[in-house]
């Protein structure tokens, strides 16, 4: 590329060669003129696979990250993206061809950050659609219809300004794809920026989930959860929302709104065990601080 580009895109990758090959191919038929792909792979145990699933998309480059999860590698590939504004998306998502113009749209415009909608690709999963939907519920409910601003978007369909990103990083202490982008979002409205809806910004979520992956699914974000309440993020939601979530899962099918029913059983398992693990670590440093030497 002979000049830098307008925009970079950063997707993480683990351990999904296959997905992020396709995920690439959706990235090249992109209407914006001006962009880089910067793939980061997370440790991945095969990869070359990742390298040789890079090499088929001509805008795209690879860095190999830690494998320290999605929200160090997010940042990796922001510290050597060459643009001004930074998008992301995930290995298992396929962006429709105006998803960068559209974010790129709302910046140029003015907005610090931008999120569009994300769309559930497995139309036949229940797993997936439940998934999807509270995702979903939990970005659209923090919509304001006549300022069109969010309070919460996932990082699989996100763009900012790269010098926001550069004085807010992802908080790297959340190892698992799950709280990470919660806080993020919280932290950039403290700061007093604003996250700006952009519906013409569609990704395709392709996830691939069993019920036993979804409920392990759950149980992660459910730990992210309990990391994001820890620190200082806003406790449980009314009834209101719960009650519409329900109603959002059955609106996608019996068995989708029966899983985002038990989701809600796995999110506290998670939480559970996060708590569990965090009184077993500190009483590990107070036992280790009282056997040092005086």
């Amino acid at each position: 590329m002979s000049s830098a580009p307008a925009l970079s895109v950063i997707v993480p990758t683990r351990d999904r060669p296959d997905r992020l090959a396709r995920c690439l191919a959706a990235l090249e038929r992109q209407t914006a003129a001006s962009f880089e792909v910067v793939v980061v792979d997370d440790a991945s145990r095969d990869s070359r696979a990742v390298a040789a699933a890079v090499a088929t998309a001509p805008r795209a480059r690879l860095l190999c990250g830690e494998g320290r999860g999605p929200a160090a590698a997010r940042n990796a590939g922001a510290r050597v993206a060459l643009a001004p504004v930074l998008c992301f998306t995930d290995d298992d998502c396929r962006p429709a061809p105006g998803w960068l113009e559209a974010l790129a749209g709302r910046i140029a415009a003015g907005a610090h950050a931008a999120a569009g909608p994300t769309r559930n690709a497995r139309l036949a999963g229940a797993p997936a659609a439940a998934a999807q939907a509270i995702t979903n519920h939990l970005m659209e409910s923090t919509l304001h219809p006549a300022t069109g601003r969010l309070r919460f978007a996932p990082t699989c369909n996100l763009a900012c300004r790269a010098e926001i990103l550069g004085a807010l990083p992802f908080d790297e202490r959340y190892p698992l794809a799950a709280g990470e982008d919660r806080d993020w979002c919280a932290r950039l409205l403290a700061a007093g920026y604003a996250l700006t809806y952009a519906p013409a910004a569609i990704v395709d979520h392709h996830q691939e989930l069993s019920p036993r992956a979804f409920w392990r699914q759950q149980v992660r974000y459910g730990r992210g959860t309990h990391r994001f309440h820890r620190a200082g993020g806003p406790g449980l939601a009314s009834p209101r929302f719960y009650a519409g979530l329900v109603r959002r899962g059955f609106a996608a099918g019996p068995g989708a709104g029966a899983l985002v029913c038990a989701a809600q059983a796995a999110t506290a398992v998670g939480m559970a065990l996060e708590a569990r693990e965090r009184r077993a670590s500190h009483a590990d440093r107070r036992r280790g601080s009282k056997d040092r030497p005086r």
